[in-house]
């Protein structure tokens, strides 16, 4: 009885070593990405180029991610967040030694490396250490990690970047990077990696694709990253937004409001999805987030920007959770980082090169507005993708 409930208790001390790995990763990302569209504007870019200043990172996450998921598998969970976790701490040093566009854009690429990899890593080790029976509301939980660096990544990055400059940034970033390695090594990955490992013939069975997706997982990735690509408006672009519409003040509390609404609402949606399955929380979402992004270009106000802090928390935000919930679930224990790698591929490609691709519809006749339409409109259409993803 004592070993059973052991087994589903969520708060132990490996969850708390491997939430705070996720915590400063996230934090890391958030900080750096809220204002280096800022950095690379005063570095004299274009907003589309600034754009992918702040895509990059997420790119190079990409690249690396397509790597992980068979490394994971055949070198070792620890190894692998080890060596991309160092990468991401060194290259958070890089960044005082940035001058120029192309500097930044190269130190993006090879921090983005460094995070993807790290970041497949940690939620791979975390499907292990999470309860089984109580796994939706646990990852929701264990997602908590992200959304607090949702909240304060933005924040600690804006304040900094106004009173310290560039540098403050880059000192938090290095601090976090070094926080999240840290715990990495503290926590004892080999008690929870599963010992069965493929063997050669089986190897041999999986052909190139398969090493890198796992084709069970596609749909659902696809229509997340519909939603990231929604959500990455705001991410890059809603400091920008917020001086055009004289909204400095209110979109300073953005994420804050997003990160306490995700907090609220993540572990209820998680013991949603467990006792009434996946449907109800992932239509939800994107009819939230739809909306919100709507009523920000249409009617951009203090009331708006609320509103649509809590339509992102309920989209993207829950999303994420939920989808590698489902994601996880599905995927047997062999594929299960292959699958995990499908899943942030597919939401890394959109945020890597969303930035730059919703950048371009911004020029100086009609603003910001238009990217929030968009963006709004390409979340709808993640709509009837979900619907066929979750089918059955």
């Amino acid at each position: 009885m004592n070993n059973k409930h052991e087994s589903e208790r969520i708060f132990t001390k490996s969850f708390f070593l491997i939430f705070g790995a996720l915590l400063f990763t996230s934090l890391v990302m958030y900080a750096l990405m809220s204002t280096v569209t800022e950095y690379a504007t005063a570095l004299g870019s274009s907003a589309s180029i600034a754009g992918l200043v702040s895509g990059i990172y997420v790119f190079g996450g990409l690249c690396s991610r397509v790597y992980s998921g068979n490394a994971l598998e055949k070198k070792g969970w620890k190894k692998i967040a080890l060596i991309f976790m160092s990468i991401h701490f060194l290259a958070c040093l890089f960044y005082f030694m940035v001058n120029d566009i192309n500097l930044l854009l190269i130190v993006r690429f090879i921090h983005g490396i460094g995070f993807g990899a790290s970041a497949n890593a940690i939620v791979t080790i975390a499907t292990e250490i999470l309860p089984k029976k109580r796994f939706g509301e646990a990852f929701g939980y264990f997602m908590i990690g992200t959304t607090i660096a949702v909240g304060l990544g933005p924040y600690i990055g804006g304040f900094l970047y106004d009173y310290v400059g560039s540098n403050g940034c880059f000192f938090a970033a290095s601090l976090f990077a070094l926080i999240a390695l840290l715990c990495i090594i503290i926590l004892n990955v080999d008690r929870f990696e599963p010992k069965k490992k493929y063997t050669d013939i089986e190897s041999v069975s999986v052909n190139g694709l398969e090493k890198i997706f796992e084709y069970s997982a596609m749909p659902v990735s696809l229509f997340t990253a519909l939603t990231s690509l929604g959500y990455v408006s705001i991410l890059s672009f809603y400091r920008l937004y917020a001086v055009e519409v004289n909204l400095t003040s209110i979109f300073s509390w953005f994420f804050i409001i997003y990160s306490l609404s995700l907090v609220l609402s993540r572990p209820i949606a998680g013991k949603i999805q467990d006792n009434n399955g996946d449907k109800i929380v992932c239509i939800t979402g994107i009819l939230a987030q739809t909306l919100g992004l709507f009523l920000i270009a249409w009617i951009p106000s203090n009331v708006t920007v609320v509103i649509c802090a809590i339509c992102a928390a309920l989209g993207f935000g829950t999303l994420s959770s939920a989808c590698t919930t489902i994601i996880t679930r599905k995927a047997s224990i062999n594929r299960r980082s292959y699958a995990l790698s499908t899943f942030f591929i597919f939401c890394d490609a959109t945020m890597g090169f969303g930035p730059a691709l919703l950048g371009s519809f911004v020029n100086a006749g009609s603003g910001y507005a238009p990217l929030y339409y968009i963006s709004s409109v390409i979340t709808l259409l993640a709509l009837p993708v979900c619907l066929y993803a979750l089918r059955n």
